[in-house]
């Protein structure tokens, strides 16, 4: 009986992964139905296309791809953004990081300023060992809004972490779970800003639109399956 029941639930399972679809399809590729769906990919696998730094047209040599993930030169790297502006999206990422690493990825990012930190609000990418304060642990807003529960992998496996914004309305999910939200137009944001280093930077979340940034922060991090949907 106990044989019959494994086979069973092996078949419901291979059954639901074809429905879906996404545990079939490779990495750093679109499926059909996402394709469909208006996703596209920032990242495909194989080379920076579509990436530039900071204020310069092409990222630094610090940043290289290997065995289909992107990563930086903790020494030297700076930070990466996409070439290309967003509104509202829905964007995912796959992340892996070091004992007590240190990363993020930032939205909304313009050239105003000297760092992308200063313009663009961030999903924090960490390893929570690392002992962070709550508002800076994985899956945070980095510095305002405290993830709701610890929803990270074992470190050094790799994470799935999903970022919506629509209408200024943000929400973190980590691996499956609803970790953050918040509303970028409402006083209790602009509260938390006032309170926080960001106040120092007029243009700290001020653009409706900017670049996908990925923070370099001196710590060994590998991204795959960077795909973004815009939402209208």
């Amino acid at each position: 009986m106990k044989s019959a029941m494994l086979a069973v639930a092996a078949a419901l399972a291979m059954g639901a992964a074809a429905i879906g679809g996404s545990a079939l399809a490779a990495d750093n590729t679109l499926t059909a139905a996402e394709k469909a769906a208006g996703w596209k990919l920032l990242f495909d696998g194989k080379s920076t296309d579509g990436w530039r730094g900071f204020k310069t047209p092409a990222p630094d040599a610090g940043w290289t791809v290997e065995d289909g993930t992107l990563g930086p030169d903790p020494k030297t790297s700076k930070d990466i953004m996409t070439k290309e502006t967003f509104g509202d999206f829905e964007l995912v990422f796959d992340w892996k990081i070091t004992p007590k690493g240190n990363s993020g990825v930032m939205f909304h990012v313009t050239e105003t300023g000297e760092q992308t930190y200063q313009s663009g609000p961030e999903y924090q990418v960490v390893d929570n060992a690392r002992g962070e304060p709550l508002n800076e642990r994985a899956g945070a807003l980095y510095g305002l809004y405290a993830p709701e529960a610890d929803a990270t992998k074992p470190v050094g496996e790799f994470n799935h972490s999903r970022l919506v914004l629509k209408g200024g309305k943000g929400e973190h999910w980590l691996n499956g779970v609803k970790v953050a939200a918040y509303d970028l137009n409402s006083p209790e944001f602009r509260a938390k800003v006032a309170a926080t280093k960001f106040k120092a930077w007029p243009q700290f979340a001020a653009s409706p639109t900017g670049h996908i940034a990925i923070q370099n922060h001196g710590d060994h991090v590998w991204y795959r399956n960077i795909k973004i949907r815009p939402l209208k």
